[in-house]
């Protein structure tokens, strides 16, 4: 028998440098004491970190104690004109002065957020439910499940969301709430929440966690909802924050056209569309509510962006 030894053969030695001539680097060094970090940990540290992030939170709080208690802001009932005030400049307890009609712009300022930011966030919390369940079924049982599933967003990301909303409140315009433009908004909105979903969760569909977790025994539904939905939520969180913003605009156009919500319901859209016939003579009536429906836009555009780079790990990896 041949004699096998540990012994290198010629030419093939190693050498080992002595521990106390290679000292270990303070990079190399990890701190066992700390306690283990999370995706929403490091998420949050750069949120607190980014101006756009505070003052865009900022303005949407203050957006919302408007839309919640404009009582607190204005006694004036929006609703009440006065043709003798018709196109009055300020006064005493009404900054912005009147519109045609005679009402008080500041009050109707004040009232039209609560009509917009209701409809975008209604809006938003149906599109994300609807679009992340049927994405997140099509990504996960794939086969014709998912080709189905795939067709029926593609017939509808095929409509335009505002002329297909334009459509059906022309088919329906006997009737006139916020929940019909709330469903209609939400008929054509939930395509893009569904892609989106459908690619996160083939993306966390095959991870280790999902493969652990069926090796225990747990069933598939109990899998998707219980592991993989809440480490995908993560992009469908910046979609629906973006969007609401989007909502919000597709609201006013729809109000702007006449064929959105009735003249009853105090809207930015629908003072922007009466405004404009008094423009040339008066612009301030349309700017007011010009002015509040850009801000509020913005400061959702701003915190989606926000959102966006801090849940992005090559951006906090930057």
């Amino acid at each position: 028998m041949t004699d096998i030894t540990n012994k290198p053969l010629p030419g093939q030695e190693r050498f080992v440098a002595p521990l106390d001539e290679t000292p270990l680097l303070s990079v190399d060094n990890v701190d066992e004491s700390a306690p283990a970090t999370s995706m929403w940990a490091d998420a949050w540290r750069t949120l607190r970190k980014n101006p756009m992030f505070i003052i865009s939170g900022i303005v949407i709080l203050f957006i919302l104690f408007v839309a919640i208690f404009p009582g607190v802001f204005t006694r004036t009932n929006p609703n009440y004109c006065n043709l003798e005030n018709s196109l009055d400049g300020s006064q005493p307890g009404h900054p912005f002065g009147f519109d045609l009609q005679g009402c008080d712009v500041y009050a109707r300022v004040v009232y039209g957020a609560r009509t917009s930011i209701s409809v975008g966030v209604l809006t938003t919390i149906i599109v994300v439910a609807v679009g992340t369940l049927i994405g997140a079924i099509a990504g996960f049982f794939g086969g014709w499940v998912d080709a189905v599933l795939s067709r029926l967003v593609d017939i509808f990301l095929a409509i335009p969301m505002l002329l297909g909303a334009i459509v059906v409140l022309q088919m329906f315009r006997t009737s006139s709430s916020i929940w019909k433009v709330v469903l209609v908004l939400a008929l054509f909105g939930w395509v893009s929440t569904a892609r989106i979903a459908r690619g996160a969760v083939l993306s966390s569909k095959n991870l280790e966690f999902n493969t652990a977790s069926t090796a225990l025994g747990s069933t598939p539904m109990r899998n998707l909802f219980r592991h993989i939905l809440p480490n995908s939520v993560a992009p469908i969180i910046v979609i629906g924050t973006t969007s609401l913003g989007s909502y919000i605009v597709s609201e006013a156009t729809l109000s702007f056209l006449g064929i959105g919500l009735p003249p009853s319901v105090v809207s930015w859209g629908g003072d922007i569309s009466k405004a404009q016939t008094v423009l040339r003579t008066d612009p301030m009536v349309l700017f007011y509510p010009s002015l509040a429906l850009a801000i509020t836009v913005l400061a959702f555009i701003m915190m989606g962006d926000a959102v966006k780079d801090a849940l992005d790990p090559k951006s906090r990896t930057a």
